[in-house]
C-alpha cells in the first residue's frame, strides 16, 4: 500500500482539517476505517453477485456459445494483465488517492447499470457483457492500485496489520454470503436485474468513501516516464530480499493453487464421489475459515509479529491439497476431513495474505508502494491463467489424483522462498529500515536499492 496521505481538504478557509488517525484508538472506534471497511465489504459482495448473474444472463438469455463464455470469463482478468503495472505508477503520482477510488466505483456502477437497461430495451448481447466486464475490470485495477496506499493514510502504522486483516475478512464475508444472495436475487428478479445489486453496491461504496475525512498528505514520486516508473517498481520488487521472497512465494502458491482448482470439481465429483450439494457447503466453510484467519492474524501478529505468522502459515499451505489427494474411505469420513482441512486452509490463506500485505506496506517506501503492490498483483494474478491451463493439460496426461499430489508438492516449494529470506527469525523481531530497533543487516533500505543505479 502506498503511503497515501493526501493534501489537506481545507485550504480555502473551510471547516478545520480533521486530525490524523491515532494508534491509541481501537480500529473499531475509528470512523474512517469503519467507512473504508464497509465500502469494501459492500462492493465485494456486489461483485460476488455479478459472478453468478452475468454468466447466467449469457447462458440462459443470450444462448452464449462455449467460446463466448470463455471470452466473457477471461475479460475479467485481461485488464489486470494490460494495465496492472501502469496502475501502480499512476497511483504513485497522486497526491490524493481517494478521488480516484470514488471515480472508479462510479464508473463501475454506470457500467453495471447498462446490463439491465440494455436487456429491458432488447439491446443486450454477449459482446455488451464482455465490454462491461472489461470496463469494470479496468476500474477495479485502478481502484486496487489506489486503495493500497490509501489505507496508510486512514490507519496508523501500528494498526495496519489488523486493518488489513479486517479487509481480508471482507473477502471471506463476500465469499460466504455473495453466492447465496446471488441465487436469491436471480430467482426473484431474473439474472439481468440481479446485476443491479452490483451497481448499487458500487454506488454505496462511492458514497461511503466520499464520507471519509482523514486528510491525505502523500508526497508523489517524481515521474521519469511511464516505462521508467514501471521498471523501478519491478526492480525493487525483485532486488529487495524480503519483497522478492514474498513475490516468489505468491507466484508459486497461485500457480499450483489454480492448477488444483482447475481439476478440483472433477476430482471431487468423479473420484471422491462427493455430492454436488455438499461441495457448495465445503466452499462456504473455507470462507468461514477466512473470518477465523482474519481474527487470529490481527491478534497473533501483535504478540509474535507478522514475520512469524507468515513463516508458520506457509508451512500449512499444502495440507488441504495433500489431504484431498490422499483421501479415501466412506463418504462421512471424506466429508469430515474436507470440512476440517478446508476451514483451516481458509484461515491460513487469509492469515498469509494479511501478513504479506502488511509486510509489503511496512518495507516499501511511500513513493514506491503503488508500483510494488501493482507488480506483485500483476505477477501473482498473472500466473492464474497459466496455472489453470497447466493443471487441465497435466490431468489429461497423468490423471486427476496425480495432478493434485503434484500441486501439493509445488505449493510446498513456497516455504523455501519464505524460510530462506530475512523474514526467518533471528532472535529479534524483523523490522523495516528506519523503524525503532531495526537491524540494518536484515533490512537494506529500499530507497538505496531503487536509487543504486540508473533505470534501464
Amino acid at each position: 500500500m502506498t503511503n497515501p496521505a493526501a493534501l489537506p481538504e481545507a485550504l480555502s478557509g473551510q471547516s478545520p482539517e480533521p486530525p490524523p488517525p491515532r494508534d491509541d484508538v481501537p480500529l473499531r472506534g475509528q470512523r474512517d476505517y469503519r467507512l473504508l471497511w464497509t465500502a469494501r465489504t459492500i462492493s465485494i459482495t456486489g461483485s460476488e453477485v455479478s459472478k453468478l448473474a452475468i454468466p447466467l444472463t449469457a447462458v440462459t438469455l443470450l444462448a452464449a456459445s462455449p467460446s463466448q463464455m470463455g471470452l466473457l470469463t477471461s475479460a475479467a482478468f485481461v485488464p489486470a494483465l494490460l494495465f496492472g503495472l501502469q496502475s501502480g505508477a499512476i497511483a504513485d503520482r497522486l497526491t490524493r488517492h481517494r478521488p480516484l477510488m470514488i471515480v472508479c466505483e462510479l464508473v463501475s456502477c454506470a457500467a453495471a447499470v447498462t446490463v439491465p437497461v440494455a436487456w429491458l430495451l432488447g439491446l443486450l448481447n454477449v459482446v455488451w457483457l464482455i465490454l462491461v466486464a472489461l470496463m469494470i475490470g479496468t476500474a477495479g485495477v485502478l481502484f486496487r492500485a489506489a486503495n493500497f496506499p490509501h489505507l496508510a493514510a486512514v490507519v496508523p502504522p501500528e494498526q495496519r496489520t489488523e486493518a488489513m486483516a479486517g479487509l481480508q475478512a471482507s473477502y471471506s464475508v463476500a465469499s460466504v454470503s455473495g453466492p447465496g444472495l446471488a441465487g436469491l436475487l436471480v430467482q426473484l428478479l431474473t439474472a439481468p436485474l440481479a446485476v443491479l445489486a452490483e451497481a448499487l453496491s458500487f454506488l454505496a461504496s462511492a458514497l461511503l468513501l466520499r464520507s471519509i475525512r482523514t486528510p491525505e498528505r502523500n508526497e508523489p514520486a517524481a515521474s521519469r516516464g511511464m516505462w521508467r516508473d514501471v521498471m523501478e517498481g519491478l526492480k525493487v520488487s525483485v532486488t529487495h530480499p524480503v519483497l522478492r521472497a514474498l513475490l516468489g512465494a505468491g507466484v508459486t502458491i497461485n500457480f499450483f493453487a489454480m492448477a488444483f482448482t482447475a481439476v478440483y470439481m472433477l476430482y471431487m465429483v468423479n473420484t471422491l464421489g462427493i455430492p454436488k450439494g455438499l461441495i457448495g457447503v465445503l466452499i462456504a466453510l473455507s470462507g468461514a475459515g477466512g473470518l477465523l484467519g482474519a481474527w487470529l492474524s490481527a491478534r497473533l501478529s501483535r504478540r509474535y509479529g507478522e514475520n512469524r505468522i507468515l513463516l508458520a502459515a506457509v508451512l500449512f499451505f499444502p495440507s488441504e491439497i495433500l489431504a484431498v489427494g490422499l483421501l479415501s474411505g466412506p463418504l462421512w469420513w471424506k466429508v469430515s476431513v474436507l470440512a476440517v482441512t478446508g476451514t483451516l486452509t481458509g484461515a491460513i490463506v487469509v492469515a498469509f495474505a494479511t501478513c504479506m500485505g502488511a509486510i509489503t506496506l511496512r518495507d516499501t517506501p511511500a513513493e514506491l508502494r503503488g508500483r510494488v503492490n501493482a507488480t506483485m498483483t500483476f505477477a501473482v494474478q498473472g500466473v492464474l491463467a497459466l496455472g489453470g491451463l497447466v493443471g487441465g493439460l497435466l490431468a489429461e496426461m497423468i490423471g486427476l489424483r496425480a495432478v493434485i499430489l503434484v500441486c501439493a508438492a509445488g505449493i510446498a516449494l513456497s516455504t523455501l522462498w519464505i524460510w530462506t529470506s530475512p523474514l526467518r527469525p533471528r532472535h529479534t523481531r524483523f523490522r523495516a529500515a528506519g523503524d525503532p530497533g531495526a537491524d540494518p543487516a536484515l533490512t537494506p533500505s529500499l530507497n538505496d536499492l531503487s536509487n543504486s543505479k540508473p533505470q534501464s
